[in-house]
């Protein structure tokens, strides 16, 4: 539940295609609604490398004090999911300024291209090290900068019972993160790494052959 000093901006059930009306998709993924809930996953084998990648923006701008609530659910591993929040493009425009080359989910292109972001991996279960200790971790772009990691309470696929209430808060120059309630991750942005980010878009990113399914998007803003 949000807190009494912040409003809704924003919400989607993510429940069937016509909400994701005006999304827009880096790379090739299917999106399905197996059970009213929106299921991702990439049409490419992880052979494929970073190309079997995706990212699946909000096309809302959301204002630089944000909380971001989402329910998520692990359908198959292995795989990797991020959250970018306040991402906007490089040298003042907009994310999807047309000036700026084709993205198509390879990682480099968003740590490493014409955009600025935070990124939340909050399921990291790509790689045998990922699996064998669960972090999350927080990095800011442009650049590759991991900032802060935390515990990870999320159990393996077999053993997720249902979905799981995440949450991110970006107020001013500090971020939260939290899993069911549960503080995971802090950070406040200093600067050493540029500027605090503020206002921008929201985007989910999966790695091949990862499976999820996401439910109850809100996007909360401060109270006048």
């Amino acid at each position: 539940m949000a807190a009494p000093d912040w409003k809704l901006l924003y919400s989607n059930p993510l429940r069937r295609p016509e909400d994701l009306s005006g999304f827009r998709l880096e790379g090739e993924a299917a999106m399905t609604f197996p059970k009213g809930q929106l299921r991702m996953e990439s049409v490419l084998e992880p052979e494929e490398g970073q190309q079997a990648n995706f990212v699946l923006w909000c096309p809302v701008n959301f204002p630089s004090d944000i909380a971001v609530e989402w329910e998520f659910r692990p359908i198959r591993e292995p795989g990797l999911a991020i959250l970018f929040f306040a991402a906007s493009g490089a040298n003042g425009l907009d994310l999807f300024d047309s000036s700026f080359k084709p993205r198509t989910g390879e990682y480099e292109k968003y740590h490493h291209g014409e955009l600025d972001a935070y990124h939340l991996s909050y399921y990291r279960r790509r790689w045998p090290e990922e699996r064998a200790f669960h972090t999350c971790n927080l990095r800011k772009s442009y650049g590759f900068h991991l900032v802060a990691q935390g515990a990870d309470p999320l159990p393996p696929v077999a053993d997720c019972s249902g979905f799981y209430r995440l949450r991110l808060q970006l107020r001013g120059s500090r971020i939260d993160f939290s899993i069911n309630g549960l503080p995971v991750l802090a950070w406040e942005d200093d600067g050493a790494y540029g500027p605090p980010l503020g206002s921008g878009k929201i985007g989910f990113r999966q790695m091949s052959p990862f499976i999820a399914e996401y439910a109850n998007l809100k996007v909360y803003g401060l109270t006048e």
